[in-house]
């Protein structure tokens, strides 16, 4: 009689060398994250107070060279300036995750992008309907749909939960997917007029950079001017300019070179990382999530159909998308949640992913440019995102008891030889999954 195959174990103890990794990159999130929230409190007190119209003022100021078509409001500098970097680091993550993370493999990637996917398709499947129903402008179908994983981060940080290794890190991919998915809606569905000319010129500048990465070139004498060349074209052609961030984030080595210490991607991220966590979000924060939060503007969020559909979204589009993706494509897969765990914390970590930020306000603002729409949706955005929160805050400190007893697990080194003592006992079922 044949035996048949063990079923594969999701959301098991993860693998050594991820583990390493996906701690550093979730322990300068976190950090980044509790300076986002701080930025966005910060943002919300001074719109909301008597020096308003100091806020605005600066917000509204322009400055740059106006010759190179760069003449941008600071908001727009921060938005288009700054979140490059971000999505810079955003493709060195996500091409770190196709080539050595979960996303290497079919097999691996199926779960968390099946329930990505989910988590996009049905918020704005919702959104969609929420606005059709409502006579509303489908304008803003694509807000709801991103996870902020530095807010979502922060969230746990002020819960003080031990979430185990594998959430997170199932937590970070499906952002990471998010993140792509992003990109790629910003790039096809919200460019303006393109210039062809300075289209070129930033395909160009991309093939350029990757020659410099092909022969081995070193330098950052080569490769910041270059960036910045590709960033002011990429911006002057009509596609957002974050797009060029992330390409050239595709493009840097993620493998490493027979006596390198690290691969060229490796070593921007660690200089990048915490510049785009800790300094280019929050300032995106500061100036884009300072919204009036009065009584009448807080009822446009739950009367106008476009920010009750992106609150539907956020709140009840990614819960139902993330946690009936991940657990029809188990079913369908024959895999086997790790039995430490139980479907709740499933559904808990679908919750905090409903934690929408950076992403979709600046989605809102290339949805919708009539300011005061823009306003409504951020509010939106906002109030979706703190229910998202609280709700998660609910369902995962009432499972934290059970969070701590297996990150203590995970975490004791009884040898104090820096190597947690469960990777050094016999495998158990299902550690790779």
């Amino acid at each position: 009689m044949t035996q048949s195959r063990p079923r594969k174990v999701i959301l098991g103890l993860l693998p050594w060398s991820e583990r390493q990794a996906i701690t550093e990159a979730l322990r300068t999130e976190t950090v980044g994250g509790l300076v986002l929230l701080a930025a966005a409190v910060v943002a919300l007190a001074w719109a909301n107070s008597p020096w308003s119209a100091a806020y605005e003022s600066v917000r509204d100021f322009h400055f740059g060279i106006p010759a190179l078509g760069l003449d941008l409001s600071v908001a727009h500098w921060t938005a288009d300036g700054l979140l490059a970097v971000f999505f810079l680091v955003a493709g060195i993550e996500l091409k770190r995750e196709f080539v050595v993370g979960e996303l290497r493999t079919p097999a691996t990637a199926a779960l968390p992008v099946i329930a990505a996917v989910c988590g996009m398709a049905v918020p704005a499947a919702l959104y969609a309907l929420t606005v059709t129903i409502g006579d509303g402008s489908l304008e803003g179908w694509a807000v709801p749909m991103a996870t902020d994983i530095a807010f979502a981060l922060a969230v746990l940080a002020v819960l003080s939960t031990h979430l185990p290794a594998a959430l997170r890190a199932f937590l970070l991919t499906l952002a990471v997917v998010d993140d792509l998915g992003a990109i790629l809606i910003i790039a096809v569905f919200f460019t303006s007029d393109l210039n062809f000319w300075a289209l070129g010129g930033a395909f160009a500048g991309l093939v350029l950079f990757y020659a410099l990465q092909r022969f081995r070139v070193r330098g950052w004498w080569w490769y910041v001017p270059l960036g910045l060349v590709t960033w002011a074209l990429m911006y002057n052609s009509g596609v957002h300019a974050t797009v060029a961030g992330v390409a050239m984030g595709l493009i840097l080595r993620t493998t490493r070179d027979r006596g390198e210490k690290s691969s060229p991607a490796a070593r921007v991220s660690h200089l990048l990382h915490p510049f785009s966590a800790g300094v280019a979000v929050p300032l995106f924060a500061l100036f884009a999530a300072g919204v009036s939060v009065s009584g009448s503007a807080l009822g446009h969020v739950f009367t106008d159909p476009e920010p009750l559909g992106v609150v539907i979204g956020l709140v009840v589009g990614k819960i139902l998308g993330i946690f009936l993706g991940t657990y029809l494509a188990a079913r369908f897969t024959r895999a086997q949640l790790n039995p430490d765990l139980a479907w709740a914390d499933v559904f808990g970590l679908a919750t905090l992913a409903g934690i929408g930020f950076t992403v979709a306000l600046l989605i809102g603002e290339l949805a919708f440019p009539d300011p005061t729409t823009t306003e409504h949706i951020k509010a939106a955005v906002l109030v979706g995102s703190l229910v998202a929160a609280t709700f998660a805050a609910v369902l995962l400190r009432r499972r934290n008891r059970v969070y701590r007893q297996l990150w203590e697990d995970e975490e004791r080194d009884d040898d104090a030889d820096g190597i947690p003592d469960i990777y050094q006992t016999t495998a158990r079922s299902g550690s790779s999954g």
